[in-house]
């Protein structure tokens, strides 16, 4: 077997873990919150501490990897994944499973800092496309797994196992990813690692994910929310200050942002990614507190989604090889802002195949958006910066699932007390409580219906700016000489030298 097929298989084993880890938590949430008696503030950071680790460290580790080596880094991902996973299952309070999902996170940071890259490396320019839609299809078996064994396990043991399953897992992806990778990176001893820059970067995510919090428990207008997002955008200028002023070696160079088609393609996907990430999130709550289901039937309506992701991710994919991303990219993203627009006239008496449609088209279009723009990402800087690339990619979709995930909470729960709020978040809204509050179950639903719309409605807009990007991209020029196959009639010249012409 080929080395890209192998490099693939391990790459698809920390997808696999990944996907399905993040779907299982989601419906283990309420007997996790129970089962400890932690509180809101710690159960939500049972989510947003992952988050953080993702977003704030994949940057400085993907360039890491460019520094010290691909391979002995994917390597260490996995292995800190799983003690990160055993300890998560061990944990007997939310603090410490607050902190072992950290530890967790940073394993998962690794993991998705060098996915790209090392694909980028396996394949030729020409078949990268296939192997990120592959690689789609991992992603959303994960997720279908994680919705049918987080049903499984919840309903036979305890929320433990969803955890310690990553364990036998990961050990055996880790000897896997000792002897197959192979290490293409030759460390420079004059390059050095940025740790001011990760620090700054680390802290400004961190202030804005502790006023996200703070907003959903007590409320957006509590002046604790106030201090950690003023904080945020200094921070943040600091760290773009550090980079370009000060910074030696920056974890994020300039240079890559002269390519129109890598800063296009970056904005085309995190557009899509604040528009699209929150979208199972506002399902889930909807028909849990305005449907009245429960958790594991309500995660049975993300099945189609990633059933479509499976099945149109390769197909996008190969397209992409052959016709090049722009085309691809734009109508899958307009495809998903039809979805995003059906989304938004759900009513509190939507049929749920109706739902388990929109689902669908969302998929659909996902699938055709993302192998493709993820290959004109990494198809447009030199093989060198390949880790610092996808570290980049990857810490830009994590933030748009961060900003997402803010922006709709913002939107379900501005029109609410800062309790009802907290309350919905954690699933504990009773008649009783709703009186109290001198509130209906039908006024509840009418507020949170006009809130989820809304997000929806700001989606869809979002989306389609990120298809305007996507279209004026411009043809691609591959660092690496790679040109897209194309119909024609005239050789096609390449580096000074004529070619034949190519039919498909």
């Amino acid at each position: 077997m080929d080395y890209k097929w192998k490099a693939l298989g391990v790459v698809g084993i920390g997808s696999l873990m990944g996907s399905l880890d993040g779907t299982v938590v989601v419906i283990a949430f309420p007997q996790i919150a129970r089962d400890l008696s932690a509180s809101l503030v710690a159960m939500v950071w049972v989510i947003m501490v992952y988050i953080l680790m993702g977003t704030a460290l994949v940057l400085s580790l993907g360039r890491l990897s460019d520094l010290k080596g691909r391979k002995r880094l994917f390597i260490a991902g996995f292995a800190v994944f799983v003690i990160g996973s055993a300890l998560c299952g061990l944990a007997e309070s939310g603090t410490e499973l607050v902190l072992a999902r950290g530890l967790q996170g940073i394993g998962g940071a690794v993991l998705v800092a060098n996915s790209f890259a090392i694909l980028s490396d396996a394949f030729p320019p020409s078949e990268r496309g296939k192997a990120f839609g592959i690689n789609t299809i991992v992603w959303g078996t994960g997720a279908i797994s994680g919705i049918l064994l987080g049903g499984a396990i919840l309903s036979v043991t305890t929320w433990r196992w969803i955890f310690w399953i990553n364990v036998p897992i990961g050990i055996v992806a880790t000897l896997l990813a000792y002897l197959i990778l192979r290490e293409s990176v030759t460390p420079n001893p004059r390059d050095t690692f940025d740790f001011p820059a990760a620090v700054l970067f680390t802290a400004a995510l961190a202030t804005f994910l502790l006023g996200v919090t703070d907003g959903i428990v007590n409320g957006w207008s509590h002046p604790s929310a106030y201090g950690p997002l003023a904080a945020f955008v200094p921070l943040l200028l600091a760290f773009f200050a550090w980079e370009r002023y000060l910074s030696r070696d920056p974890i994020l160079p300039a240079g890559l942002f002269r390519s129109w088609m890598f800063s296009a393609s970056l904005l085309s996907s995190m557009l899509q990614g604040i528009a699209i990430f929150a979208t199972n999130f506002l399902l889930m709550t909807y028909v849990q507190v305005i449907r009245g289901v429960s958790v594991i039937t309500a995660a049975y309506l993300l099945a189609p989604l990633s059933i479509a992701l499976a099945i149109v991710g390769p197909i996008g994919g190969r397209l992409s090889d052959r016709y090049g991303a722009r085309v691809l990219s734009t109508v899958g993203l307009l495809i998903q802002g039809l979805a995003l627009f059906l989304f938004g006239t759900i009513s509190s008496t939507t049929p749920f195949s109706e739902i388990a449609v929109y689902e669908a088209i969302l998929g659909i279009g996902g699938g055709l958006f993302f192998p493709a723009n993820s290959s004109a990402i990494m198809s447009s800087v030199p093989r060198s910066r390949f880790g610092v690339a996808s570290g980049v990619m990857m810490t830009l979709r994590n933030s748009a699932m961060a900003l997402s995930f803010a922006l709709a909470l913002v939107a379900l729960t501005s029109q609410l007390p800062g309790s009802l709020g907290a309350s919905l978040l954690g699933g504990a809204i009773t008649p009783g409580f709703l009186t109290q509050l001198g509130l209906t179950p039908a006024s509840l639903a009418a507020t949170f219906l006009d809130g989820m719309r809304s997000a929806f409605r700001l989606g869809a807009v979002l989306v389609v700016v990120a298809a305007l990007f996507s279209a004026l991209r411009g043809k691609e020029h591959r660092s690496d000489g790679y040109v897209p196959r194309r119909r024609s009639s005239r050789p096609t010249v390449v580096g000074g030298l004529a070619r034949p012409p190519v039919v498909p």
